[in-house]
């Protein structure tokens, strides 16, 4: 560090009065000084020292003065007690007072708040209070601070306390000391967030504190009475001034470095300069001085660690190739510094400390104190070795070794103007020594005597030794780069412009040095290249070169590429190689690596890319190298051995992309089919094609469809396609353009003429899935695929066309079934149930129709549509009954059996459900039509029908009953109206039938306990008179006979029928023949046939009978009734027989009994004629014979 004054000024003694500097302050840019000197403030020019004004505001003593943060105002205060506010152009613009002599005055650095101090109090004002707020204090306030954030007013009071108050003057910390704080200074800059205070105080003790009064650090002990503390720098050091008349640099921990100035009388203010490394200082003898401070640089470099001072105490040490950095804190000032591999020697104030790294790996950053020599030993320059450390003093190199012992001295003919150390063994070390007559030296550590190498005019600025020791390059004070062959001493060559050499550590014929702006780099005897750079050349080594800017080395990257290339187009691989070691990019690589493969040189073309790391080009090497060698074994002749080369060239040009120079060397060679097989592989198609047009050895159909599954590979579906079909591979092509959706040319494809019958059907199929259904459709017509034309109108629901083909088409479907099944869903989706089931018996699927006719009961029950429920009842006693196979009922399988089993149980529940139709309208529609006799009959029959089993789905005997009841009531058949409320009054029924019941069950017992006669039923086979309930639930037939009655299901009254079979030895169709032809009539011999009454006499009886039942002896014409005699005989009990007739008994039949109806369809017919209104489908309730 070195200072020079920059300009003074000393004020005269005005009336004999001393005149003493009491306060200075610098505008914030740096352009003025205001110092506050007798009863005047002064204002000086910052850089020439010119007295700008003279200010005469005060009558007495000025003792402070401080400008604002904006630079628009500053202000002053003294012994008057007065405070004067000036703008920048010297202009008085307010004034205030105070009851006491204003100590000192410091505006806040972030707002216009300016606090006044007194011996008293302290005051704080700023431009929008009309008055100024006034704070009491204990004791004389000698200094005052403002924290950088303006929210702290730092206090210094001669009793040695420090008040830290707010900036509404509220007290927040108190510190004590045991002297008076004469000056206190808050540092610009927070260390961690934490704001420090430094304190001067009258007990020669320098200390810190945080924001809260805590101590940070310990005292530090002065040798004076510190008057001026101030930082410096942007707060990395402080400027201390006071009784020992001198101005002096610390750290800002305090650590002292070195003295400013020394005045000759105490020095009251020392403020630095905005913007400039330059302090004013006021002292006691009214001089004013303004002092630049100069930091020299101090570092040392070796190869690619890099070591500088910084902040005066701390050594940094950086390395260039990773740039990792270690700070070395010495808490000292740092005069020197050198680095040697893995040594550090640092010069401090009144020692020297060697530092060694922990490990010796080129990367390792850890060091640690090896020595320390508790000496002073001044020099101007310092260079360490493994074992001992050099000074340089002028003429003189004095070594030392690590105990601080001089070993050896060398005195040199003139002054030494550069020294560096060249390396060696350990103990044994070189240095290049440069002299300022022009002399350069080479001195070992271990001998007295230097070695002179070489000598010119001019004084060394710079050298450097290259790698192999035989070349020097020098740069003299005339900027001139010089290079000496050490061996020959002559002068190689010599360049313009350098301040600064070096040579590369890694190749011997590379160089580089700076000056005006560039970096000029020079390899062997090539032309330099240049670019630009700032600063000097301190390193080099491989394509890195370290330059020094401003205390910084920065590592740049220089391209190596223009001497590779010299080297290359000399053929010299050796040296290209070695240039390329040090570092080039890949592409420079590959071009030496090439370029030695074109030249045959294997080796050298290895390594290239080798060092690329492409394992096909280094398998190309090995694979021509084997090659060549193999070839050159055989001996061949000049011109095979030619053709070889030719090969090898054309395989090379090829591997580095020049196909068409490759392709011309093979034709040249005759090897038209390599060319053609490489335009193949590389698939540049047009370029094969156009040399297979030249050999007619090459099917250019062939190349096609390797260019169509090339296409294919690299996904160019189009192109794909189209080769495909120009190589005739119509599948394939079908194939690609169905999976990326080209419908129109699936249509062309179509109409080609070779397309067969599989692409056809391909192309069917991706058009299908399009939904390109006329296309399609027309496809498979002409492919014949019925069953597919068929799935595809039935996956487009159209069904009309289905089944039209499917009926046009039987013998070519295979299954009906898929057509039909398919089409009755479709139909039962739609309600259509009629045609749904018709569809299921064209499809020969009958447990499909009695599945649909399931799910139509249930449904129908659940929609109390019993009616609906009825008919398909009836449908499936149907189904059932045309299952069945047999021919006779001898020839009925148990299948059978149990199928028509089924059926009649269906038969049974169509018949209830008929009649519960009935009565469910009766009991929940709002009105009904039917007769009264009606529901009262069709309750008798389900109450019958059902008797003790459990009724079907849906069928509530509550209703029953209740409509029974009720109509019983009606027609006078009070015993069974009575026998039906009582068992209502053991079910649940509805709420509002409950009082009905219960009234009508009383009134009813006031009625006769019998049902009319003319209701009761007579059964037309015994001539029995029947209850109106079978009372033991045997089933709606007579109590006597068991015979069946036979109910008309449209009033459900009895009809008069009775149920009669011909004789085995007769068929259905021969007696229905016999019962259709008109019968004979006969006369007896005793009277009119139509007389019926006969008088018999048995032993003195008389009886007289109807002629019912005739004897057989009697000539009756009605045989049917004869037959119905002879079989009535029936008991209780007994089991039910069929009245069997023979042909004989049929064929006096009269036409009044109708045949069974073998076709119920015909039965609805006659159903309907007997009820137009009709619209119910229930025919398994009818008649098993009509009238």
């Amino acid at each position: 560090m070195r200072t020079n004054l920059a300009w003074s000024d000393k004020v005269p003694d005005r009336n004999g009065t001393k005149v003493v500097v009491q306060d200075l302050a610098f505008h914030p840019d740096g352009s003025q000084l205001v110092a506050a000197i007798g009863n005047r403030v002064m204002i000086y020019d910052a850089t020439n020292g010119t007295l700008l004004h003279s200010l005469k505001g005060h009558k007495d003593t000025v003792y402070t003065v401080d400008y604002a943060h904006d630079g628009k105002r500053f202000a002053s205060g003294g012994a008057d007690n007065v405070v004067i506010i000036w703008t920048d152009k010297a202009e008085g613009i307010l004034k205030y007072t105070h009851n006491e002599s204003i100590q000192k005055v410091v505006y806040n650095p972030q707002s216009q708040c300016l606090a006044s101090c007194t011996s008293a109090d302290f005051g704080l004002w700023s431009p929008e209070q009309k008055s100024v707020a006034k704070h009491k204090v204990v004791s004389k306030i000698l200094c005052a601070s403002w924290s950088i954030d303006g929210e702290l007013l730092a206090l210094g009071l001669f009793n040695g306390q420090i008040l830290l108050r707010d900036k509404q003057g509220g007290e927040k910390a108190l510190i004590e000391r045991s002297a008076p704080i004469w000056t206190i200074c808050w540092s610009p800059c927070r260390d961690d967030e934490v704001e420090i205070l430094a304190v001067g105080c009258w007990d020669r003790t320098m200390s810190f504190y945080q924001a809260n009064g805590t101590p940070v650090g310990k005292d530090r002990k002065l040798q004076f009475d510190p008057c001026c503390v101030s930082y410096y720098h942007k707060g990395k050091y402080l400027i201390v001034s006071g009784s020992n008349h001198k101005a002096s640099l610390f750290t800002k921990e305090g650590i002292f470095l070195a003295d400013i100035c020394d005045t000759g009388a105490w020095v009251w203010a020392a403020k630095a300069r905005p913007k400039a490394n330059a302090i004013a200082i006021g002292s006691d003898d009214g001089t004013i001085a303004v002092y630049n401070i100069v930091f020299g640089t101090v570092h040392g470099i070796f190869q690619e660690r890099y070591s500088y001072r910084e902040n005066m105490t701390d050594v940094i040490v950086q390395h260039l190739m990773t740039d990792q950095k270690v700070r070395i804190k010495s808490r000292d000032y740092v005069k020197k510094i050198a680095v040697y591999r893995d040594r550090l020697a640092v010069q401090l104030s009144d020692r020297i400390i060697i530092y060694e790294l922990t490990n010796e790996t080129s990367y390792d950053m850890h060091y640690r104190v090896r020595e320390r020599i508790q000496k002073d030993l001044p020099c101007s320059l310092l260079v360490v070795t493994s074992l001992h450390f050099i000074l340089c003093q002028q003429r003189k190199l004095q070594q030392y070794n690590f105990a601080g012992k001089k070993e050896r001295e060398w005195i040199l003919e003139a002054p030494i103007r550069y020294i560096t150390v060249t390396g060696g063994a350990k103990g044994k070390e070189g240095l290049l020594v440069g002299l300022k007559d022009g002399s350069v030296f080479q001195i070992f550590i271990d001998n007295p005597f230097p070695i002179p190498l070489i000598k010119q005019p001019n004084a060394i600025v710079c050298l450097d030794i290259s790698a192999n020791r035989e070349k020097l390059a020098v740069v003299d004070d005339s900027n001139n780069c010089l290079v000496y062959n050490l061996v020959t001493k002559e002068l190689l060559y010599e360049e313009k412009g350098a301040n600064s050499v070096a040579w590369n550590n890694e190749c011997e014929d590379m160089l580089c040095f700076a000056g005006n702006g560039q970096l000029k780099i020079k390899t062997g005897n090539f032309p330099v290249h240049s670019q630009r750079m700032q600063g000097f050349v301190v390193g080099f080594t491989g394509s890195k070169v370290f330059c020094l800017h401003a205390l910084t080395v920065q590592a740049i990257d220089v391209p190596q590429s223009a001497p590779l290339y010299r080297y290359v187009e000399q053929m010299e691989f050796g040296l290209a190689y070695s240039v390329a070691c040090l570092g080039v990019t890949e592409s420079d690589w590959r071009f030496l690596a090439w370029e030695a493969l074109k030249h045959m040189n294997f080796e050298i073309a290895r390594k290239g890319f080798v060092r690329v790391r492409d394992i096909r080009y280094i398998e190309l090497v090995n694979n021509l190298e084997a090659t060549r060698k193999a070839h050159e074994a055989t001996s061949p002749a000049p011109d095979v051995d030619k053709k070889h080369k030719m090969l090898m060239q054309a395989e090379i040009l090829a591997y580095q992309g020049k196909f068409q120079l490759a392709a011309k060397v093979l034709m040249d060679a005759d090897e038209v089919g390599r060319a053609i097989q490489m335009f193949s592989d590389l698939r540049m198609w047009d370029e094969a094609k156009k040399f297979a047009a030249q050999s007619k050895a090459i099917d250019v159909k062939q190349l096609v469809l390797d260019q169509a599954k090339w296409a294919e590979d690299v996904h160019d579906w189009r192109a794909a396609s189209e080769m495909y079909l120009a190589s005739g591979n119509l599948l394939k092509a079908v194939q690609i353009m169905g999976a990326r959706g080209w419908h129109n040319d699936l249509v062309e494809v179509v109409q080609r003429q070779d397309a067969d019958s599989q692409v056809l059907a391909l192309c069917a199929d991706y058009l299908y899935k399009a939904g390109k259904f006329k296309q399609c459709r027309d496809v498979y017509v002409k492919i014949g695929n019925f069953d597919a034309l068929l799935k595809m109108h039935i996956d487009c629901h159209e069904w009309e066309e289905a089944v039209r083909l499917a009926q046009k088409h039987k013998d070519k479907v295979k299954n009906l079934a898929d057509v039909y099944v398919p089409y009755a869903e479709w139909l039962t989706t739609q309600d259509r149930f009629e045609d749904a089931l018709g569809a299921y018996t064209l499809a020969k699927r009958p447990e499909k129709c009695m599945a649909l006719l399931d799910e139509l009961i249930a449904s129908a029950v659940v929609e109390t549509r019993f009616k609906d429920a009825s008919y398909y009842h009836w449908r499936i006693c149907d189904e059932m009954l045309g299952s069945i196979k047999a021919a006779s009922p001898d020839t009925l399988t148990a299948d059978d059996q149990k199928t028509l089993h089924s059926a009649l149980s269906h038969e049974v529940d169509g018949k209830i459900y008929h009649a519960y139709s009935l009565i469910f309208a009766y009991t929940d529609e709002p009105f009904t039509t039917l007769q009264p006799e009606t529901l009262f009959h069709a309750s008798r029959f389900l109450l019958n029908v059902i008797g003790k089993e459990k009724p079907p789905p849906g069928i509530s005997i509550a209703r029953i009953a209740f409509t029974l009841a009720q109509h019983a009531q009606q027609l006078e058949a009070f015993k069974l109206a009575r026998l039906m409320y009582e068992r209502l009054q053991t079910m649940r029924v509805r709420p509002e039938w409950q009082q009905t019941i219960d009234l009508t069950s009383m009134v009813i017992q006031t009625k006769p306990y019998s049902d009319r006669d003319d209701l009761l039923p007579i059964d037309y086979r015994s001539s029995t008179t029947n209850p109106l309930l079978h009372p033991t639930n045997g089933g709606d037939v007579c109590v006597n006979s068991a015979h069946p009655f036979v109910r008309s299901f449209l009033s459900f009254d009895n009809l008069p029928l009775v149920e009669f079979a011909p004789t085995a030895d007769l068929s259905d169709d021969e007696a229905v023949a016999l019962i259709e032809t008109l019968p004979s009539i006969q006369h007896g011999e005793h009277g009119d046939i139509n007389d019926k009454w006969k008088t018999t006499d048995h032993g003195g009886a008389q009886s007289m009978q109807l002629n019912d039942q005739a004897t057989d002896d009697e000539p009756t014409g009605n045989l049917f009734e004869r037959a119905l005699n002879k079989q009535g005989g029936h008991g209780r009990g007994a089991p039910y027989r069929v009245l069997l007739v023979d042909a004989k008994v049929l064929l006096t039949t009269q036409r009044s009994v109708c045949r069974e109806i073998p076709n119920k369809s015909a039965a609805l017919q006659v159903l309907q004629e007997h009820d137009p209104g009709y619209q119910g489908a229930p025919l398994a309730q009818l008649p098993h014979v009509l009238p």
